[in-house]
């Protein structure tokens, strides 16, 4: 065969390829369906997910600690019968429930500040079954954080923590109950409480701590809620068994990290900022107030109640709530004046009692 012959079919062949191509450059161009880029690898290592802590939750923890910090200044120095009226306006303004549920959320913010803890939690975030699976498992029960490496330091700064703020209220709360010993020697303070029944009805209303509490507070607490705390806690590593509160804290921490506590997720989360032993103490503590305000009378009296049952109550069972062992249980006639034989002034008799769990 001759060269000619298969140099034509070799042209032809580049001819036709050109031709195939052009065709195919042409319809390209003319296709209006967008490209896709090929799928990415997945990453050896997955992002974690942003801690996430729903703004109510914050909320009620900065109420709790606004409160916590305010009560905490009441001053003993009564001068008159508006300043008891006052301070007993702030010491009894808490409710039992919404005071329990800041707590939990405002040691469970604390918690987030060990970053042991922390990373501990995220090797459960690497996929959504794993991170839903270990989220469902601490709604149920609270106690599996105690199988985190970590949970110790975490618990040992809300132990901290709560245990500070309820030693500060119990020794105000001390010290307004002496206030009452010592202001009965001053005219005004043996003047009746005017309009009785309204106070006790005010005492017994409480007020909604979340929504009074003040913006920078919420503020602080919402940036260590993120994992952005600027100041954290310095204290050593808590040993087990934890008290039901701190474990409670540590479960609803957990699921911040887990990003399973956000505003969707309120509803899931709410079970475990109650306790049923502290939700007690806080209503005992309530309820010997109300016993308290019911049969008192002059300013003096309103003070003892103020010292010991809405300050020193209050802030005993905080201290219970972070592992402080429970008082015991004494019947005490309290009196404030002992030489008050003859004629004399005297508070009214009523119940103290140590909370049981």
């Amino acid at each position: 065969m001759s060269v000619i012959p298969r140099f034509k079919r070799f042209r032809a062949i580049l001819l036709g390829g050109a031709a195939a191509v052009g065709v195919l450059m042409a319809s390209t161009a003319t296709d209006p369906r967008p490209r896709q880029p090929p799928p990415a690898p997945a990453p050896l290592f997955p992002a974690p997910v942003a801690i996430s802590l729903a703004p109510s939750i914050v909320q009620a923890a900065a109420g709790y600690e606004d409160y916590m910090a305010r009560a905490s200044l009441v001053s003993a120095a009564f001068q008159s019968g508006a300043d008891v009226s006052a301070a007993l306006r702030l010491g009894a303004s808490d409710d039992p429930r919404a005071l329990l549920r800041g707590e939990i959320a405002y040691a469970a913010i604390v918690a987030l500040g060990d970053p042991a803890y922390v990373a501990s939690v995220r090797v459960y975030a690497r996929d959504d079954a794993s991170r839903r699976r270990m989220a469902s498992l601490l709604e149920s029960d609270p106690r599996y954080v105690l199988s985190l490496r970590g949970s110790g330091g975490a618990a040992g700064l809300a132990v901290a923590a709560l245990m500070e703020q309820g030693r500060k209220l119990k020794s105000e709360g001390a010290s307004v109950t002496q206030a009452a010993y010592t202001i009965q020697h001053q005219s005004w303070s043996a003047q009746q409480v005017p309009d009785r029944e309204a106070r006790l009805a005010a005492a017994k209303a409480g007020a909604d701590l979340a929504a009074s509490a003040p913006p920078d507070v919420i503020a602080n607490l919402s940036r260590a809620a993120s994992g952005f705390n600027q100041a954290p806690l310095n204290a050593p590593p808590a040993s087990g068994p934890f008290p039901p509160v701190i474990v409670h804290a540590l479960a609803v921490a957990a699921l911040a990290v887990l990003g399973e506590a956000g505003p969707e997720d309120v509803s899931e989360v709410e079970p475990l900022l109650t306790e049923r032993a502290a939700a007690e103490c806080e209503n005992l503590a309530k309820l010997d107030l109300y016993q308290c305000l019911a049969v008192s009378k002059p300013y003096y009296e309103d003070v003892f109640c103020l010292g010991s049952h809405a300050l020193a109550d209050t802030g005993q069972c905080v201290m219970i709530d972070a592992g402080a062992p429970v008082p015991p249980a004494t019947e005490t006639a309290q009196t404030i004046d002992a030489a008050a034989a003859a004629a004399k002034a005297t508070p009214a008799h009523h119940t103290s009692r140590g909370h049981r769990r």
